[in-house]
């Protein structure tokens, strides 16, 4: 077992302060930027460098500010009402990957408009080193000491900076669930599939692994549990998860029109 004493701060000058958390998210933007360049290559998309830079750069401001308006309003909006300036405390953590999937595919969206691409180029791209790019986020949480999982004696629990008793782990299993999917889209990335099937399959291998984890994960306090068992994060899994597999569903039957 393990007591969790990371301080999450990495440099600290005077009110400035660098985060362990903050510097996981940059990276992952860094490592997406580079492997964009290589798919859009690899796939023949005509894109230039400066175009993925803007790409990840408009992706990263859409992937926050989704993240960001999910988790106040799914899941704590009376605290964010009653203290407005806590709204853009993200160094504090909050973030909410359904939020910010939706705010990739509007960004998305905007971006292929405007360079005259098809959306799901673009998605069945990004949704590679967006998985990457999770797994680092989630050692993020770790270190921050949040998102942290329920009371167990499993031999590798941790106890947490003001958690009651030892947890599980769960940044740990979320990051080596997105690095499976990751390793998953990369193993099959060139196999001739019908625009679209990456990027959903994504949501939906995110959408069944995430559902299950979440019985290993400690629901939000100021959420709790729905019908005694179910977490918010399992209810936006299984509506993110219908969502894919109609969309997966209509791909297979416009191919097989074809």
């Amino acid at each position: 077992m393990f007591v969790h004493t990371i301080d999450p701060v990495l440099l600290e000058l005077g009110p400035f302060q660098i985060r362990y958390y903050g510097l996981f998210f940059v990276l992952g933007f860094i490592v997406a930027y580079f492997m964009l360049r290589f798919l859009a290559k690899e796939r023949h998309i005509n894109l230039t460098k400066d175009e993925i830079a803007d790409y990840v750069l408009y992706s990263a401001i859409g992937i926050v500010l989704g993240a960001r308006i999910f988790y106040i309003v799914f899941y704590n909006l009376p605290f964010y009402l009653e203290n407005p300036l806590r709204i853009f405390a993200l160094w504090q953590g909050g973030l909410s990957f359904h939020g910010g999937l939706t705010g990739a595919i509007v960004t998305t969206y905007i971006f292929c408009k405007k360079k005259k691409l098809h959306i799901y180029d673009i998605l069945d791209m990004a949704v590679i080193p967006a998985a990457l790019g999770l797994a680092l986020g989630r050692l993020g949480n770790f270190t921050n000491g949040e998102l942290y999982g329920r009371i167990t004696n499993v031999p590798w629990a941790v106890q947490f900076p003001g958690a009651e008793g030892f947890r599980h782990p769960s940044q740990f299993y979320e990051s080596f669930k997105n690095l499976a999917i990751f390793f998953i889209l990369f193993m099959i990335r060139n196999r001739n599939l019908p625009r679209g099937i990456l990027f959903w399959m994504f949501v939906a291998l995110y959408s069944i692994f995430r559902f299950f984890i979440e019985f290993f994960r400690e629901a939000d306090a100021q959420i709790g549990y729905f019908f005694g068992w179910m977490t918010m994060g399992q209810i936006l899994c299984i509506i993110f998860l219908v969502i894919s597999l109609y969309f997966l569903d209509k791909i297979r039957k416009t191919e097989v029109r074809k």
